[in-house]
């Protein structure tokens, strides 16, 4: 994984023209669950950065596909059920559940909250916060399979 080491932004600009979609952000969750990696392809901004609490790590778009990609593989029957969703000025918060089954039948079950900044249409950085320890099953078993 490529990326630079950071911190959430403590300032978002608010900058003229920004475009708010909250469509947009269901779009995005909705092909990721589909694995639909051409359509999250295009809803990023091609210079996009995906930041997690875990890592803090600045992710850019090819690296974070290759991952979404694996995550699909791993977990048969992701969804996202969605607990709240708030628009704000320049972006969507959301806190969801992760949820599907891994290859030897466990369930999975991860609770994370993200911040969607949207400028022009397109998603240009994702904030990340997420449970670390439940995600490394999940981790574990992507590897598994692609190794």
């Amino acid at each position: 994984m490529t990326g630079v080491t950071s911190r959430p932004s403590p300032n978002w600009p608010d900058e003229g023209g920004t475009v708010i979609s909250e469509e947009l952000v269901v779009r995005f969750f909705a092909a990721i669950e589909a694995g639909d990696l051409d359509t999250l392809r295009e809803i990023y901004a091609p210079d996009a950065v995906i930041w997690h609490n875990d890592d803090l790590i600045e992710q850019p778009v090819d690296d974070n596909l290759k991952v979404l990609q694996g995550l699909r593989r791993a977990v048969s029957g992701l969804r996202y059920d969605i607990v709240r969703r708030a628009v704000t000025g320049d972006g969507v918060l959301q806190q969801h559940v992760l949820r599907g089954q891994l290859p030897d039948g466990a369930e999975v079950e991860l609770h994370a909250a993200m911040y969607l900044q949207v400028k022009d249409g397109h998603i240009t950085r994702i904030e990340e916060y997420l449970d670390s320890a439940r995600r490394s099953d999940i981790k574990k078993a992507r590897e598994a399979l692609s190794g």
